[in-house]
């Protein structure tokens, strides 16, 4: 009878513990719920409004006053807007005249700028380069030799980035950092720059307006920087060169790249426009400004 009385006593009790937990339980476990779905819902919502400013910050540059500046920007004026409000300070091409400026971009490289500086040469023509501030730092033999066979160096960024992806202050250090260097390696400041990809937003541009800088684009492109082959690269030049333009060409590229076409159509774009009757000068000579600030 004590081990029966024992027994039940157990059980009642074990009962009333179960009664006591299961609210709790329940309660517990729908808490956790609660708590899960609303970490799923803010996640979901942080992602969704960090996202876009990730891919709309370049990879030198996660800064959030840079993707705030980005999305102001990608709400701003387009490329064919700024030109068309800014007609003096940025710039496709020249006067409608038989004459052609010739320009390189990320430049210098020692793969393929000598060679292009070899042809340039032997032809006797002078052209543009756009020089990227951190290469002339680690070649400046390079630049160099560019100023001493006449040609003129415009300013092409210190590292490439993207220019609608900085802040001003960003994009402000790119230019002064590679006229610096410039400066020591050519002996002057260049006034022309050329956005890598030949984009700028209106506050970038308005900034370079009050200091005197020009901004120069192209009307004729190579697409040299795909790895096209000599004949692509000269019929993309030849069937769209005409009075004034200026043509977009690479003397330089990233890991991998191949400008062999290029380099190798050169001889044959510049004989060929010759004979049309063109005449092949610089940008400062085509838009008659100064090289230098």
């Amino acid at each position: 009878m004590d081990n029966r009385h024992r027994g039940w006593k157990q059980i009642i009790i074990w009962s009333a513990i179960i009664a006591l937990l299961c609210p709790f339980s329940a309660s517990g476990l729908a808490s956790a719920d609660l708590q899960e779905s609303e970490v799923t819902l803010d996640s979901k919502v942080t992602q969704s409004s960090t996202v876009p400013e990730e891919q709309a910050v370049s990879a030198g540059t996660s800064s959030a006053a840079s993707a705030t500046q980005s999305r102001k920007n990608s709400k701003g004026l387009s490329l064919s807007q700024l030109l068309r409000k800014y007609p003096e300070t940025i710039m496709t091409k020249g006067p409608r005249s038989k004459i052609i400026a010739l320009t390189f971009d990320d430049v210098p490289d020692p793969r393929f700028t000598p060679q292009v500086l070899d042809v340039l040469k032997k032809y006797h023509v002078k052209a543009t380069f756009f020089v990227v501030g951190s290469r002339a730092k680690k070649h400046p033999e390079l630049v160099a030799r560019m100023i001493r066979e006449g040609h003129v160096v415009g300013n092409h960024s210190y590292n490439h980035p993207q220019f609608v992806k900085l802040t001003l202050i960003d994009f402000r250090s790119e230019i002064i950092r590679t006229e610096n260097v410039l400066q020591a390696l050519a002996g002057y400041k260049p006034r022309l720059i050329r956005p890598p990809y030949g984009d700028i937003s209106e506050q970038q541009l308005r900034w370079a307006k009050a200091r005197g800088y020009k901004l120069v684009n192209w009307n004729v492109d190579s697409l040299d920087w795909r790895g096209l082959s000599k004949a692509q690269v000269r019929n993309n030049i030849l069937s769209h060169a005409g009075k004034g333009s200026i043509i977009l060409q690479h003397g330089g590229g990233g890991r991998g790249s191949n400008l062999r076409g290029t380099i190798q159509a050169l001889p044959e774009v510049i004989t060929i426009m010759r004979k049309r009757g063109y005449t092949f000068v610089t940008v400062p000579q085509m838009l008659q400004v100064s090289k230098n600030k």
